[in-house]
């Protein structure tokens, strides 16, 4: 199943898309954790500066 989903992102809309992952500190504990999303090419950096 894995081989048909990278196939399916390297080729056709999916190369448009790319895995960002952000470090966000949490307010409670004060660790870090991570914020995973998959944004479109154009949006990294929007998604970047976001709090």
């Amino acid at each position: 199943m894995a081989k048909k989903v990278v196939a399916t992102l390297k080729s056709g809309k999916g190369k448009d898309f790319t895995r960002v992952i952000k470090m966000v500190r949490s307010p409670k504990t004060g660790s870090y954790t991570f914020k995973e999303q998959m944004v479109h090419s154009t949006h990294v950096a929007d998604f970047l500066k976001e709090k």
